[in-house]
């Protein structure tokens, strides 16, 4: 499971092939894995230059699209100086997909897990009042081709995605919808860490489908326990591997 598999799950390609981009990508996940600390200055353009074989003015809209990302600062006179976490747009996509590209972190995964208790417990709610016939079906596609790849652990957790995907844009919500990603991220880097087997699988399948059914009848209450069962099978998991590790 690495970053690509998360933009395919965005259905978005993640930073256009320029140059800049390259670069940006490079930096940003060196920034992101602990390469480059925060608060430390990173080299100058000169010498990054040099290191990517690209030219100063590659090197300069890198760092642009790095500062947008508020993962970086430029002071004159200073440098170029990696930004404290909490003033990264830890919500952008490529930010997100770049901690895939970092060993697992305890404290990120389980900062992710207690987001997705925030958010998809209410979306699960109110899928049940607001989704139409489609995303009803939807959600119930997505859940038949879980249980249909139990034995294929990548493509089991993209059907599992686009079931947390659905149930999130059934709630009708543009605000919710948004922290997609967090799901994405959460799910791939919890993946790396557990790497569900058939029988994981097969047991998380059922709890999937009772949330379905839940949503199908319109029971919010339920719909909104089933979800919160859910995730707390997923951060139990987490919670018996991570100390072991």
């Amino acid at each position: 499971m690495n970053e690509m598999m998360y933009y395919d799950l965005k259905a978005r390609p993640g930073l256009t092939l320029s140059l800049s981009s390259l670069v940006a990508n490079e930096l940003g996940r060196r920034i992101v894995i602990g390469f480059y600390a925060p608060c430390s200055l990173v080299e100058d353009e000169g010498t990054l230059s040099e290191r990517f074989q690209v030219s100063r003015t590659v090197i300069r809209d890198a760092v642009k699209i790095l500062v947008g990302k508020g993962l970086l600062e430029v002071r004159r006179g200073i440098g170029t100086r990696v930004k404290a976490r909490e003033d990264w747009v830890l919500l952008d996509d490529d930010v997100l997909a770049w901690h895939l590209s970092a060993p697992p972190q305890e404290a990120i995964l389980r900062q992710l897990v207690e987001v997705r208790r925030v958010i998809e417990p209410c979306a699960a709610r109110w899928a049940a009042d607001r989704a139409t016939q489609e995303e009803l079906e939807n959600i119930r596609s997505a859940c038949d081709a879980m249980d249909e790849k139990v034995d294929k652990p990548e493509q089991f957790v993209i059907a599992d995605a686009r079931f947390h995907r659905s149930v999130l844009y059934a709630a009708h919500n543009q605000f919710l919808s948004a922290f997609e990603g967090i799901i994405y991220s959460a799910m791939l880097t919890s993946i790396r860490l557990t790497n569900p087997d058939r029988a994981a699988n097969t047991r998380s399948v059922p709890l999937h489908r009772d949330l379905y059914e839940a949503i199908h009848r319109h029971d919010g209450d339920d719909a909104e326990a089933r979800m919160i069962l859910l995730l707390e099978d997923a951060g139990r998991r987490i919670n018996e591997l991570i100390p072991a590790r």
